[in-house]
């Protein structure tokens, strides 16, 4: 019995000081990337084939995949270890982002394999978002392809300052020197102003593990590490502890009326009890009382711990602030300059609204300029109106609230934010913050002490802005000028925005093009929402043919204030009517982007008020609206504000 203890005893030492070992070891996080079939996948399976990461019964599953799936023979395929989705094993590509974890002697990894295929740029851009270093791939056959810059591109935007250039497949070129060293001389060009602080070239074959984890002699003529070697070796910026101290809130934890904590992630910097800090967007200084973490109380956190920060005073702080270090505090604006990746199959358009989220805020925004875009083979700054999938641009951001930010280039967290749909919810662009504007330093709001309801109650109605859209042709004008006639005849105080009004004067600048019509109605909602604030009953009269637009136009207003009427006259009826002649125009080709015919109109899905106009006259259009507006007391002469002004 005693000798089974001591053995148990030995068993859990030797179990104590591998794990012991294990905390002490660096982490390095890398992803592969680069073009598709260029062996990524197979590459990370090598890996962790020969640093024995691979199990006996997951060894007899990959050689009876590689049977079945493979692509190299009768040989394993080690790409099949990463490509575990079957439409990835089905089409011999990657789709996702796989990330694994394997480790030397000498330090642990986590690796990321992103896609090679330019349709999942997105994913690429997500695994280099945490990275240290990137492995780009390029197969040796093929040489630097487009794909091989705009990763290239993109790893550098996100930060990454350490390159492994492999140059992969050298055995399908016969191990050939000369054409490893015009890749690395093509490569070194192109890169050479992206940043990056190393680029370690290195011929391999993935498959049969050239100079992957050992030596090939079929390489003498390379005298440099294995792809290993470096990997063990390579110091990278390990800084982040060393910034200005960071800590986004994520939550306020509140579980009862003697405890209020901020938990979160240490983004960069270290915190200790007793130190003082100060809340970003307003300014208010504390100190810290407590560090709560699930072992209990800490003296100090630091980069990368997980912690619920307890202050000793009771000073506002929600969920999207930052506290952060009194002598080197973040930038709080609503307006700055921005990279951005488009990811989206609809093009990025200025003007359009879209939700910006970083690490733990999010607001309204809208691209206010689109300055250039980046040409990924030659870094030219091509002028633009939009930006199209996986393409780079530069572009001004105006958000709706405040955000706390540092630039990008000094943290990678409190630098970076994505861009979502309104409408969708999907992911459609990240962008890494360059610097603040200098117009929103010089722009503050004025306190006004008569109000919108003030300026109301004097007329006797409630400020509405009633949103007229439909295709061109489909009676708009028409029951908007109707309506506007009796209820100005009954007293009420209204103004109509018609389109082609408005383009004489306010946008006569704009054309029909995608982002000019976006343009267009950013503007008009805009002036819409002055009108309301007037206290008027505001009639707008615009084809409007997206929904994001006519989304954003409702957001600037109150609620309640945006009714949305949908015209709804079928395109047949409105090409017969063509009252200004456009539609045999556009059927003829002599008119582009013409709403109906090679330009999209999106119906509005939950309209206030569905004219369905077939068979009635713009009169009883009007009486339906009429009706509609008595109901819901929007011309009530008693209308009160509540108080005056």
């Amino acid at each position: 019995m005693r000798h089974i203890m001591a053995e148990n005893l030995v068993a859990t030492d030797t179990v104590r000081e591998y794990l012991a070992s294990q905390e002490q070891k660096s982490l390095l996080r890398f992803l592969t990337c680069g073009s598709v079939d260029d062996g990524k996948s197979t590459l990370i399976g090598r890996l962790l084939s020969d640093t024995k990461q691979i199990f006996e019964d997951q060894l007899a599953t990959l050689e009876r995949d590689s049977r079945k799936h493979g692509t190299t023979g009768d040989d394993i395929d080690f790409a099949l270890l990463v490509d575990g989705l079957e439409a990835e094993r089905e089409q011999g590509i990657t789709i996702d982002v796989a990330y694994r974890f394997f480790a030397t002697p000498k330090r642990k990894f986590i690796v990321a394999d992103t896609p090679g295929h330019e349709q999942y740029t997105r994913n690429m851009a997500t695994g280099a978002s945490t990275a240290d270093l990137a492995i780009v791939l390029i197969d040796a056959r093929q040489g630097v392809l487009r794909q091989t810059r705009r990763h290239s591109i993109i790893a550098s935007l996100l930060g990454i300052r350490h390159i492994v250039l492999a140059v992969n497949k050298i055995d399908l070129v016969g191990f050939d020197r000369q054409v490893f060293e015009r890749i690395v001389a093509e490569y070194s060009e192109f890169a050479k102003d992206l940043g990056f602080e190393s680029i370690a070239p290195i011929p391999m074959s993935a498959r049969y593990g050239d100079n992957v984890t050992r030596r090939s002699e079929k390489l003498g003529w390379y005298a440099g590490p294995t792809l290993v070697e470096h990997l063990e070796t390579v110091e990278v910026d390990r800084a982040a502890i060393e910034k200005p101290f960071r800590f986004p809130v994520q939550y306020v934890n509140r579980p009862n009326l003697d405890f209020r904590g901020f938990a979160g992630t240490v983004a960069s910097g270290s915190i200790a009890q007793g130190d003082e800090i100060v809340v970003a967007k307003s300014g208010k200084f504390s100190k810290i009382k407590r560090i709560v973490a699930s072992g209990g109380d800490l003296k100090q956190a630091v980069e990368g711990q997980a912690v619920t920060i307890v202050l000793e005073d009771e000073v506002e702080v929600s969920r999207g602030n930052l506290l952060v270090a009194p002598g080197a505090r973040p930038q709080v604006a609503d307006q700055f300059t921005a990279n951005i990746v488009w990811f989206d199959e609809q093009a990025l358009l200025p003007g359009r609204s879209y939700i910006l989220r970083t690490e733990t805020d999010q607001a309204n925004a809208t691209v206010t300029d689109l300055k250039y875009r980046l040409n990924v083979n030659d870094f030219a700054h091509e002028a633009a109106k939009s930006l199209e999938m996986n393409e780079v641009g530069v572009c001004n951001i105006s958000a709706q609230s405040p955000l706390a930010f540092d630039t990008f280039a000094e943290n990678r967290t409190t630098g970076a934010f994505i861009l979502i749909d309104r409408l969708t919810n999907a992911t459609v662009g990240a962008g890494m913050i360059l610097h603040t504007l200098r117009r929103a330093d010089n722009i503050h709001w004025q306190s006004l002490d008569v109000t919108k309801h003030s300026r109301a109650a004097a007329k006797h109605q409630k400020p509405t802005v009633l949103w007229f859209t439909g295709l061109s042709g489909s009676g708009k004008s028409t029951i908007a000028n109707l309506l506007e006639k009796k209820l100005h005849a009954t007293g009420r105080h209204t103004y109509i925005l018609d389109g082609d009004n408005v383009r004489h004067g306010l946008n006569r600048d704009l054309g029909f093009t995608e982002a000019d019509r976006v343009e267009n109605i950013r503007r008009v909602a805009e002036v819409a929402k002055l009108m309301a604030d007037a206290g008027l009953v505001v009639l707008v009269s615009f084809i409007s043919p997206f929904r994001a637009e006519r989304q954003l136009a409702r957001e600037l207003l109150e609620e309640g204030e945006f009714v949305e009427v949908f015209v709804d006259t079928p395109f047949e009826e409105c090409a017969s009517r063509d009252p200004k002649g456009l539609y045999a125009r556009a059927l003829n080709g002599e008119i582009k982007n013409f709403t109906g015919v090679d330009s999209p109109y999106e119906a509005p899905e939950k309209p206030e008020i569905h004219l369905q106009t077939l068979g009635r006259t713009p009169e009883e259009m009007v009486d339906v609206l009429e009706g509609w507006l008595s109901e819901r007391d929007i011309a009530d002469q008693q209308y009160d504000d509540g108080g005056g002004i």
